[in-house]
């Protein structure tokens, strides 16, 4: 193997390339990214970069020192359009074709966007760096702040402007915020703390317009026919995986790049990080997580089983793991949080904002959750060992 292409200039991609290196492959590394800057760090974006508590730089992974020691070829503002998997090569924007012995997948996500305000000013979504710089720069003249979207984008975002003293409502179609990500019990201690921060919310309701005058929004409109006025709008509703440019490639898709639990697509092609839907001996079928540390664990993965091929190939299968960071909350979860699961607290008390609560389903422990408990949280985690195994 003498060619490796990684396509994705994202965490979950310069993990990748750092493993291929540093798994004694030496030689020719490429990387293709779509935006202009160099690989940076996501989680920071709705909240130290836009509270401006950081400066943009500071989310760059790697200094151009460390890149340059990795032998890397980096191809910034290039986008992917095309796969070939039988002549092995990747096709650019500019029309150039790159082949490759070994590929890697890593283009994660796209936000989605609602059918309609998309077109008005001051109606953003939170993606990019270039997303949050200037989204931030509208926060600082002091706007009315509707946030669509309670899940931990939103949340963050909604959280970081009322920081800043804005007046800042927050909307969702579930009844409480994190809702699907920590099920309602949990949400609803969320939804509380908003409040007391002074975050106005309206749960269980739709967006059904987007409105503006002279091309710049000022009021959102939901199905109970209140409307939010508004000079910023954050849409948060969810992203979906970037695979477009792999279309009718004979790369299977669904919900992202579909792999085998060695992360690989098919031959000499892995993927890795939120693009990546593999199955997981845990749910029984297969997932696809959003989640920054599995970012780097399954680029680890794939980066080794590219190396090894089939035959020294070893499964991913993680125990997941995610948090949020709101006020001062650190809210930290290991395992998943199915729907109708029981919630049992087991250390702590949710009154004091500071416990670890056990979520139960199929008659197991299938997630653990802290809430600024991170060191009690741990004692809990080996409880999800069983869902490992393969």
């Amino acid at each position: 193997m003498d060619r490796i292409v990684v396509v994705g200039a994202s965490a979950a991609g310069l993990t990748a390339a750092d493993t291929l290196r540093r798994e004694g492959f030496t030689g020719a590394l490429t990387m293709v990214g779509e935006e202009l800057r160099p690989p940076y760090d996501r989680p920071p974006l709705s909240k130290q970069v836009l509270a401006g508590d950081w400066e943009p730089h500071k989310a760059t992974l790697r200094q151009d020192t460390d890149i340059q020691r990795l032998g890397l070829a980096l191809k910034l503002g290039c986008r992917a359009t095309g796969l070939d998997p039988v002549a092995r090569t990747v096709t650019l924007d500019s029309g150039d074709r790159l082949p490759y012995d070994g590929l890697v997948i890593a283009t994660g996500l796209r936000p989605r966007h609602l059918p309609f305000g998309h077109d008005l000013a001051g109606v953003h979504v939170l993606r990019t760096l270039d997303d949050t710089v200037t989204l931030r720069a509208q926060l600082l003249g002091g706007p009315r702040v509707v946030v669509i979207g309670a899940g931990f984008l939103g949340s963050e975002i909604a959280a970081t402007a009322r920081g800043l003293g804005l007046d800042v409502t927050l909307v969702d179609v579930e009844a409480t915020p994190l809702a699907r990500q920590v099920g309602s019990r949990v949400g609803e201690l969320v939804g509380t703390m908003h409040r007391e921060h002074g975050v106005r919310l309206c749960m269980g309701r739709t967006v059904t317009g987007i409105l503006g005058e002279n091309g710049r929004v000022t009021t959102v409109a939901l199905d109970d026919d209140t409307r939010l006025p508004a000079d910023v709008v954050v849409v948060a509703i969810g992203s979906v995986p970037a695979t477009d440019w792999l279309t009718d490639c004979g790369i299977p898709l669904g919900d992202g790049v579909r792999c085998d639990i060695y992360c690989q697509a098919a031959p000499g092609v892995y993927a890795a990080g939120d693009v990546a839907n593999w199955p997981h001996p845990a749910t029984g079928g297969r997932v696809r997580l959003e989640q920054r540390t599995n970012a780097t664990q399954q680029a680890i993965t794939a980066a080794k089983n590219l190396l090894a091929g089939p035959a020294g190939a070893t499964p991913y299968t993680p125990i997941p793991f995610g948090w949020t960071d709101q006020y001062d909350a650190k809210i930290q979860l290991h395992g998943w949080c199915p729907a109708g699961a029981d919630v049992e607290v087991v250390d702590g008390d949710p009154h004091t904002r500071r416990f670890v609560a056990l979520y139960h389903a199929g008659g197991r422990v299938v997630g653990a959750l802290g809430w600024n408990s991170a060191r009690a949280l741990r004692a809990y985690r080996g409880r999800l060992t069983e869902l490992t195994a393969v």
